[in-house]
């Protein structure tokens, strides 16, 4: 029997809106071999997201939306913070260093914590992301966005954690005594 409270969904986002700045996006932008271009699209429609290929500008870790959460609780209360963050389809996307996707699978795995964490969606070089718009839906929409920023990156350089802090949060995180079903979500692994 599940003893979770019933919570109803909103019909309006419950949380302040979170934009990105221009800094951040030109942060965003350059990660395409056009940023102009993707800086253009936005200009039009600063409400569009976009897709962008990852492995120059940023590596994105995809984790479902409670472990991530929770990796995120700990990443800012005992770590040194987050990168940009997005939410997106049940999934929290943490922007990571380029390299991130690639290394930390393995550094999981090396630690014998891959059981223990549920499947992440590795993004690296050769991959690409939708990337929620600069600015957030502008409320009329009746439903939360499939896709919004949950840390919006700021700067035209942000900080990214590297895979050792992403390891470092997965292995907390698993720690703090879940059940490793309560973190599963539909998506791909690495």
């Amino acid at each position: 029997m599940d003893t979770r409270p019933y919570a109803p969904r909103p019909t309006r986002a419950p949380h302040p809106a979170v934009r990105v700045s221009p800094a951040g996006s030109d942060w965003l932008a350059s990660a395409s071999p056009f940023p102009r271009s993707v800086l253009a699209l936005w200009t039009d429609n600063p409400r569009a997201p976009l897709v962008l290929p990852c492995g120059t500008a940023f590596d994105v870790i995809g984790v479902p939306s409670l472990f991530g959460r929770r990796m995120l609780d700990r990443l800012w209360s005992q770590g040194p913070g987050s990168g940009p963050v997005a939410a997106q389809h049940g999934r929290l996307l943490l922007f990571a260093a380029p390299g991130t996707a690639q290394r930390l699978p393995a550094l999981l795995g090396w630690e014998e914590w891959g059981d223990a964490v549920p499947p992440l969606l590795c993004l690296g070089t050769g991959d690409a992301v939708t990337v929620p718009a600069p600015l957030p839906p502008d409320g009329t929409e009746p439903v939360l966005p499939s896709s919004r920023w949950v840390v919006a990156p700021d700067v035209r350089r942000p900080w990214l954690p590297g895979p050792d802090i992403l390891l470092w949060s997965c292995v907390r995180t698993a720690r703090s005594g879940l059940k490793h079903a309560d973190f599963l979500s539909t998506g791909s692994g690495c």
